[in-house]
This record gives structure tokens, C-alpha cells and sequence, in this order.
């Protein structure tokens, strides 16, 4: 048990670890020479590591310019949070040991199912598969599952997920990418979906945003870093007057307010650099390595990795996903109370990760106009999903309450909708 419990969260959880020993499994498998094993090793690791240090730095900026957003706008609502669920269901309810086991169990599941399908989709985003591990175990607990049986049914339905989802969204992949080399392993992608349908119904794919024609004195646009730039120094400023000296200074310490939003912009377009160069370092080898895998365990394995690693084939798309998602949920935010629904508030990490990933999408299918217009039934949607979730976990006991990424969420509504009422849990 305790060598299981040190391989989950030392090593399956730490995406950087598993992606590198993915690759030296793949590598060896290939009969590389040993500097070869080693240096693919390593520089997936690298590269992983770059990417990270690039999304620390986009988190961080973005901490701030959602500190300052909420009180600028005088916002007062539910932030949804997966971490503080997954720390009240092994706190509170000790469920700790049954979401490492069902962690490992969809692994386990994806991998039957990629061998055993026509889906050979391996979904690599360690972090991703723990929330949807910790929803299914506490939905699991409530439904009346306990031990073997709460574990197998939760590997089993996020298992089913970790592999449909990566399949159901590899045809706009191939149209982003232009290959079949990778798959998309982030569990937003029914939102992803949503956004692609109605950017498909309302747009044009050959009206690109990313081939936009600019005027002479404009073309410097045209690179990403500054493009990216241009938005968000006016985006960060603007909200900074709105949230006023007195609390702002607060988080800038002794450098003045607007100066201080004005850097934490800049850092924003650095956390975007760091994390591009990540993406191409990791993507240069984990993708040859993964054809060693694939030749002996999984034949025609693809992997699934996290949502960055689009980021590089549409940059425009990811700000204008970005800035369209957060409408959309400003939106909602003031119309969802109207039905009786909590008010959710907007989160920049998701709006920027998950809005700038449905943005690619949008973009690919419907163009500029599909993605802009997507993109703001993209924010409404991913608003939607946790507003509907509040209630259920009040029942459960989670007070103000509710998940994230849109996928979790509808595994969560599967037990609370299906399940929970088959086994004739909470009568």
C-alpha cells in the first residue's frame, strides 16, 4: 500500500516525471543506445519543466489580475475550486487511499481500452486524471459504493473518459495540428466541443484569425509576444483604476499600482514565452518516443497531453479565446442568478487555459467570427456546469462548492443524475 501510495503521488502525479520515463520506456523499446534513452529522458523532462515554469509564471500574473478584476467590479460569488474539493473528500470524509486507487484504476483502464479499442489514446495529464479520480470517488462514496467496488466503478467511468475524450476531439485536432502525432488529454473538452459546434454553425474556417492582414504601420502585431502584449497592458491597467490605489498598492508593495499592473502584464507575455519553448522542447521528444510504445504495447498508442501543447499552432487564437471566454462568463454570471442558480465568478486560469484552448478550436472550424462567438457561448457554458453542481454538493455536504473543468463535472452529474438515484443513495 505505501509503495502504491509513493508511486501515485511521487511519480504518476508529477506529469514531468511520468512523461520522462514514458519516453525512456519508448526509447528503450525503439534499442536505443543509452546516451539516446538518457538524453530523450532528460529533455522531455526539460521541456515539461519549461512549460511549467512558463504556466507558474501565467498563474501568478493572473492571480493578480483576478485579485484586482473581483474587487474592481465589486464581483461576490463562488470561485470554483477542484483542489479544495479534493482536500475536504480526503480530509474530511478520508478518502485519500480510495482517490489514489482509483487514480491508478483509470490509468489502468485507459490503457485496456487503448489496447483493446479502436481509441488508442493514452491521456498523460497526471493532474487532470487526479480531479477526475477525487470527483468520482466522492460521488462514488455518496452513490453507497465502498472499497473494491467504489474503485472499480470510478476507474472505469473516468477510464471510459480518459480515452473518449482525446477521441471524440482528434478530428479538429488533425485540422490544428496537421498530423496525427498527438491527441488533447485536458478534461474541458466537451466545452472545447461546444465551442467548435457553434463556431462550425456561425463561421468561416478560411477566415483565420491568425491570418489576419494588418495596415503597414501595424505588422509588428503580427508577432505573437507583442500582439499578446498590446492586450493585456491595457486589460491589466484598466482593471488596476477600476480596483483603485488603495487596494491595489496593497498587492504591489512599494512599487506604484499602475507601474506594478503594467509589469505584471509584461510577466504575463514572459509566462507565455517560457511556456511555448516548453511545448516545442517536449513536443520534439516525447512524440518519436511515444512510437516506441506504440509498436510493442499499444500498437498505434497516440498521446494525450495538456492543453499548452496547442498553444504554438494558433498563439492570435489563444488571446482571442481567452478574452471571449471570460465575456461569455461575465455574462453568465449575471444572468445564471436570474434562474436560481448560484452566481459562479469568473477564474482567469481557466478562462485563460481552458478559453484559450477553445479559442484554437473555434478558430480552426469557424474562423475569427466562430471563435469570437464561441468563445462567448464557451464562457456561458463553463459557467453553466459548475452553477448547476453547487446545489448538489450542498446536499453533500460541500458548502459553496463546485469543480472546474467541464468534463469532472459531468462525470460528477452522471452519479448524481444516474447513479445516485439507481442506487437510491440520499432517500
Amino acid at each position: 500500500m505505501e509503495i502504491i501510495n509513493f508511486i501515485i503521488n511521487n511519480i504518476l502525479t508529477q506529469a514531468g516525471i511520468t512523461l520522462a520515463l514514458i519516453a525512456l520506456l519508448g526509447l528503450i523499446l525503439q534499442k536505443k543506445s543509452f546516451g539516446n534513452c538518457l538524453s530523450g529522458a532528460f529533455k522531455t523532462l526539460l521541456g515539461f519543466m519549461v512549460l511549467s515554469a512558463g504556466s507558474a509564471i501565467i498563474v501568478g500574473s493572473l492571480t493578480y489580475f483576478g485579485k484586482i478584476f473581483t474587487e474592481g467590479f465589486g464581483l461576490r460569488g463562488i470561485i470554483p475550486s477542484i483542489e479544495a474539493i479534493n482536500g475536504q473528500a480526503m480530509n474530511e470524509l478520508g478518502l485519500g487511499s480510495q482517490i489514489a486507487f482509483t487514480f491508478l484504476a483509470i490509468f489502468i483502464v485507459n490503457i485496456i481500452l487503448a489496447r483493446i479499442t479502436k481509441w488508442k489514446y493514452i491521456f498523460l495529464t497526471g493532474q487532470a486524471l487526479l480531479w477526475m479520480a477525487t470527483m468520482c470517488t466522492a460521488f462514488g462514496y455518496f452513490a453507497g459504493f465502498r472499497g473494491f467496488t467504489l474503485v472499480i466503478i470510478g476507474g472505469i467511468i473516468g477510464g471510459i473518459f480518459a480515452v473518449a475524450m482525446p477521441a471524440i476531439a482528434q478530428p479538429i485536432i488533425r485540422k490544428i495540428t496537421g498530423s496525427n502525432d498527438i491527441a488533447l488529454g485536458h478534461f474541458c473538452t466537451i466545452g472545447y466541443l461546444v465551442e467548435a459546434g457553434v463556431a462550425k454553425l456561425v463561421g468561416n474556417p478560411k477566415d483565420s484569425v491568425e491570418e489576419i492582414k494588418l495596415p503597414k504601420q501595424f505588422e509588428f502585431l503580427q508577432d505573437t509576444y507583442l500582439s499578446v502584449m498590446v492586450v493585456m497592458v491595457p486589460l491589466y491597467i484598466i482593471t488596476a483604476l477600476f480596483a483603485g490605489p488603495a487596494f491595489c498598492q496593497d498587492l504591489s508593495g512599494t512599487t506604484n499600482y499602475l507601474v506594478f499592473a503594467f509589469l505584471q502584464a509584461i510577466q504575463f507575455v514572459v509566462g507565455v514565452y517560457v511556456l511555448l519553448s516548453g511545448v516545442r522542447l517536449i513536443l520534439g521528444e516525447i512524440v518519436p518516443a511515444f512510437r516506441g510504445i506504440a509498436m510493442k504495447l499499444v500498437p498505434n498508442a497516440i498521446p494525450a497531453l495538456d492543453c499548452p501543447v496547442l498553444f504554438p499552432y494558433s498563439p492570435n487564437a489563444v488571446i482571442l479565446g481567452f478574452i471571449t471566454t471570460t465575456i461569455g462568463t461575465i455574462i453568465a454570471m449575471f444572468i445564471l442568478p436570474v434562474f436560481g442558480l448560484a452566481m459562479i465568478l469568473p477564474g482567469m486560469l481557466t478562462n485563460f487555459f481552458a478559453g484559450g484552448t477553445a479559442g484554437i478550436f473555434g478558430n480552426a472550424v469557424g474562423g475569427k467570427r466562430g471563435a469570437i462567438i464561441g468563445g462567448i457561448v464557451h464562457g456561458f457554458f463553463i459557467t453553466l456546469l459548475p452553477a448547476l453542481l453547487v446545489g448538489i454538493f450542498d446536499s453533500l455536504g460541500f458548502v459553496n462548492a463546485t469543480a472546474t473543468d467541464v468534463d469532472t463535472i459531468a462525470a460528477a452529474l452522471l452519479y448524481a443524475w444516474i447513479i445516485i438515484p439507481l442506487m437510491g443513495a440520499g432517500q
